[in-house]
C-alpha cells in the first residue's frame, strides 16, 4: 500500500482547474509544496517542472501526447519527481524560469518545461516537445532517457550542477539584480524614443507590431495616445487608429458575442488563438474607450461595451468576482460531428474537443440561424462566411465589407443594413448557445480582477454609469474573500470557497488601480480606503529601500531561487509600473511623501533600463511622464454632481486625470478623513471648498491651481493654458 503521498499523483486536491485536468494522468504529479520538494531532495532526483494554464492549447497537445502516455509516466515517476503548476496562480514560478527559457533558447511559451536540480536550479529547459523527435525537436521520452541517464552518472551530474548554478546566477541578473549605477528619473525624452520606436516598429498595411503572431499591446497604445494629445503628430495617430481598427475588425475580436481573444496567429489578424482571458478583456476595452475620447470614434465605444456585456454574461461570479479564461476548445457541435461522420452524433462531450470551434461559422450554418436568407446572405458577406472559410474550412469572423458597400449591393439605407446585421447577430448568437460551451476556468484573481475592476470604473466614467455597479461588486467580492484587514495581506487566488496563495505586487497595484479608478467614477470615499490600504500594503511588502526598488513577490513570501521584479509589460501590464502609476496618484490623498519617495527610487534605480529599451517598458514610461509631468487633479466639490461635468469627463480624453471627489460639507469631510484613517487634510482637498453653494471644480498641476469654477470646462480650459 502506498504511504508516501508523492508516489500518487496528488493533483485531485488541486482547486486549480488546469492542475485538476492532469489529476487522472498515470503520471504523479505533485504541486509545488514543500513536501514535493523535500521528496525531491531526499531522493536526490531532479525535478521535471511543467507550467502552464488551462486555456493553453499546447498544453492539451503536450497532455494527450505524453503525459497520458503510461510509458512516459513510468519514467517520470521512477527518475524524477513530476511538479505541475498552473501559472495564473504562481506568477512568481512562471517568470523565474520563463526567464531562463527566452535567455538559453530565445523565445518562450506554454507549457514551459524545465528539469531542475533538488533545490530548484534548472539545467534543461523547453517548451512543448512532441513525443517522438519532429523537426529538430527531441522526442520528449527519449530526452527523459538521455537526462536521466546524465544525472545517474556523477561525472555528468557534476557538469549539470555546476551549469545549474551558472542558469541561476543568469536569471538572478536578469529579474532578480538592480542596476549598481541608478540614473535621474526619465525625461520627456523617454516617451519620446518610446513613441518614435513604436512608429519604427509599426506595421503600417495590417495594424499592430510584427509580422505574425500578432499580440494586442494595449500599454503601447495609451503611451502613443498621450503623446498624440501633447504633440498632435499625424504619424502617431494614424499608427493608434491603424491598430485599434485590425483589432476591432479582425479575428481577435469576437463579432457575435463580444470580447477578445488572445492573439492572432496571423500578420492580417484573421486567426485567433481562440482562448479569452480576462485581462485582456479588462485592458483592451479600457484602451477603446481612451481611443474613443480622442478620436472621437463610436465605433470604438461600441467595442469596448460589447466586451463589458460578454464579462457580465460570461466570466461574471453570480456574487460579483470575475472568473479567469474561457478555453480556446470546445466540443464541435452535433451536426458537425455527424458530417465528418462520427459515431458520436449528440455532442455531448465524448468527441474530442477541437480549436475554435465554438467561434467559427459556414454560410450554411448561417442560413440555419438566421430566418431571412436575405439578411443571412447579408450578414455572410459582411463578415466573410464563404464555403471555402479562412480556417480549417470554416471562417473566423472578420469584417470583410462596409456598411457602405452593403448598401448599394442590397440596395438598402445604411441604417437597414446596419438594423438587419444586428438581427442576424442575434440570431445567430442564439444558435451559437446551442453549442457546447469552451471550458471556463472559474479562479477569481485578484489582480486580474483589479484590472477588469479598473475597466468597468472607466467604463461608467465613459458611457454607462451602471458599470460602476459592476465594479463595485467585483471589488466588494474580493476584498470580502481575499482581503485580510488585520493583517493587511491579500490573497490571490479565490476558487469554490477555497483561498490561497499570498498575494503578488501584480495583485496589490492592479486592484489599487482599480480601487482608485472606482472612486473617480464613483466619489465612494471607501473605495479610496481600500485603495491606499493596498498602497500601504506595497509599501510595507514590495519596497526594498536599500535596493530601491519593487519585488514581485512580497518580504514574507516563499524564498526561490530569484526574487524576481517585473518591469516589462507582457501579457499583462508591468506590476512595477501599475504600482508607481498608482502610488503617484495616491500620494495627493496622504500628508506625507512615502509613496511618492518610492516611484521617485524606482523610476531613478530603473531609469537606464527605461531608456535602453523604452517600448519594452511602457508602463515605467508613462509612470515616469506622470511623475515629470504630475497628475492632473482635478478636486471636484459638490454632493449633486451636475450632468454637464459627467458629460465633459465622458467625452474629454484626460490621460493624466485624477478625479478626487470632495464632499460640500466639512463635516462630511471630517468622516471621510476618519474613514482614510487621516488626521489631517491631504492637500487635494486642503482649502479646496465649494463656493457660492454650488457645484465647484479645481485643476490643479504641480502645485498650481485655477480659481474656483463652476463650470468644469473653464477649468480643463486652465489647464490646457498650462501645457
Amino acid at each position: 500500500m502506498t504511504t508516501d503521498p508523492t508516489d500518487r499523483n496528488r493533483l485531485d486536491e488541486e482547486e486549480s482547474p488546469y492542475l485538476r485536468q492532469h489529476a487522472d494522468n498515470p503520471v504523479n504529479w505533485q504541486p509545488w509544496d514543500e513536501q514535493a520538494l523535500a521528496d525531491a531532495r531526499e531522493r536526490e532526483v531532479p525535478i521535471f517542472l511543467s507550467i502552464g494554464y488551462s486555456a493553453c492549447h499546447w498544453c492539451h497537445v503536450m497532455e494527450d501526447e505524453s503525459f497520458a502516455d503510461p510509458e512516459i509516466a513510468e519514467i517520470l515517476n521512477e527518475q524524477f519527481v513530476p511538479i505541475k503548476v498552473d501559472r495564473e496562480e504562481r506568477p512568481d514560478l512562471d517568470s523565474v524560469y520563463m526567464s531562463i527559457c527566452q535567455q538559453v533558447t530565445g523565445r518562450g511559451g506554454w507549457p514551459l518545461s524545465a528539469w531542475l536540480t533538488p533545490d530548484g536550479k534548472p539545467f534543461y529547459v523547453g517548451t512543448y516537445f512532441p513525443p517522438e523527435e519532429r523537426r529538430g525537436m527531441p522526442g520528449f521520452g527519449t530526452l527523459l532517457e538521455d537526462i536521466a541517464s546524465s544525472w545517474s552518472d556523477p561525472e555528468q551530474r557534476t557538469e549539470m550542477v555546476n551549469r545549474a548554478q551558472q542558469w541561476t546566477d543568469a536569471i538572478v541578473s536578469d529579474i532578480g539584480d538592480v542596476p549598481s549605477q541608478p540614473g535621474d528619473v526619465p525625461d520627456e525624452d523617454a516617451l519620446s524614443a518610446a513613441i518614435d520606436a513604436a512608429l519604427r516598429a509599426a506595421d503600417r498595411e495590417h495594424g499592430g507590431w510584427g509580422n505574425g503572431p500578432k499580440f494586442p499591446q494595449p500599454s503601447r497604445l495609451h503611451y502613443l495616445m498621450r503623446g498624440y494629445d501633447r504633440s498632435g503628430r499625424d504619424e502617431v495617430r494614424a499608427v493608434v487608429t491603424e491598430t485599434f481598427d485590425a483589432m476591432a475588425d479582425g479575428g481577435l475580436f469576437d463579432h457575435v458575442g463580444g470580447g477578445f481573444h488572445r492573439y492572432c496567429t496571423d500578420r492580417e489578424w484573421v486567426v485567433p488563438h481562440f482562448e479569452k482571458m480576462l485581462y485582456d478583456n479588462a485592458e483592451l476595452p479600457r484602451a477603446f474607450l481612451a481611443g474613443h475620447q480622442l478620436t472621437g470614434s463610436e465605433r470604438y465605444a461600441t467595442v469596448a461595451e460589447a466586451t463589458f456585456e460578454f464579462v457580465e454574461r460570461e466570466l461574471t461570479h453570480e456574487d460579483g468576482g470575475f472568473f479567469s479564461t474561457l478555453d480556446a476548445q470546445s466540443v464541435p457541435p452535433a451536426h458537425r460531428l455527424s458530417d465528418d461522420g462520427s459515431d458520436n452524433d449528440e455532442g455531448d462531450g465524448d468527441h474530442d474537443a477541437e480549436e475554435g470551434a465554438y467561434f467559427v461559422w459556414t454560410p450554411a450554418e448561417v442560413h440555419d440561424a438566421v430566418d431571412d436568407e436575405t439578411v443571412a446572405d447579408l450578414f455572410c458577406d459582411r463578415f466573410g462566411i464563404t464555403d471555402r472559410g479562412n480556417f480549417e474550412g470554416q471562417t473566423v469572423l472578420t469584417i470583410s465589407a462596409t456598411v457602405g458597400d452593403l448598401a448599394a449591393e442590397y440596395d438598402l439605407s445604411a441604417d437597414e443594413v446596419e438594423s438587419r446585421l444586428e438581427q442576424a447577430r442575434t440570431q445567430v448568437f442564439a444558435a451559437r448557445e446551442e453549442r457546447p460551451h469552451p471550458a471556463r476556468d472559474e479562479k477569481i484573481l485578484a489582480g486580474w480582477n483589479g484590472l477588469m475592476i479598473g475597466a468597468f470604473a472607466e467604463g461608467a466614467i465613459v458611457g454607462d454609469d451602471a458599470h460602476a455597479d459592476t465594479a463595485a461588486d467585483a471589488l466588494a467580492f474580493v476584498s470580502d474573500r481575499l482581503w485580510d484587514a488585520d493583517s493587511g495581506r491579500l490573497k490571490r487566488r479565490y476558487k469554490d470557497g477555497d483561498v490561497a496563495i499570498d498575494g503578488y505586487l501584480e495583485d496589490y497595484a492592479f486592484l489599487a488601480r482599480g480601487a482608485l479608478t472606482l472612486f473617480e467614477a464613483t466619489g465612494e470615499v471607501d473605495h479610496l480606503a481600500f485603495a491606499l490600504d493596498l498602497a500601504r500594503a506595497i509599501e510595507r511588502e514590495f519596497w526594498d529601500a536599500e535596493d530601491e526598488t519593487l519585488y514581485f513577490t512580497p518580504t514574507s513570501g516563499e524564498s526561490l531561487v530569484a526574487r524576481p521584479q517585473e518591469l516589462s509589460d507582457q501579457s499583462t501590464p508591468s506590476s512595477t509600473g501599475v504600482a508607481v502609476q498608482a502610488l503617484l496618484s495616491l500620494s495627493a490623498f496622504v500628508p506625507h511623501d512615502r509613496f511618492e519617495t518610492i516611484a521617485k527610487g524606482v523610476l531613478e534605480t530603473h531609469s537606464n533600463e527605461i531608456a535602453a529599451n523604452p517600448m519594452k517598458h511602457a508602463s515605467l514610461v508613462v509612470a515616469a511622464d506622470q511623475y515629470r509631468r504630475g497628475d492632473l487633479e482635478l478636486t471636484l466639490v459638490a454632493d449633486e454632481v451636475p450632468e454637464e461635468w459627467r458629460e465633459t469627463l465622458a467625452t474629454t480624453y484626460l490621460p493624466d486625470r485624477l478625479l478626487a471627489w470632495r464632499p460640500a460639507d466639512d463635516g462630511d469631510l471630517d468622516t471621510w478623513l476618519d474613514a482614510l484613517g487621516l488626521d489631517e487634510v491631504p492637500p487635494i482637498w486642503a482649502d479646496r471648498g465649494q463656493r457660492d453653494d454650488e457645484p465647484t471644480v479645481y485643476a490643479c498641476r504641480n502645485f498650481a491651481c485655477s480659481p474656483p469654477e463652476h463650470d468644469l470646462t473653464a477649468a480643463l480650459d486652465w489647464a490646457a493654458e498650462q501645457g
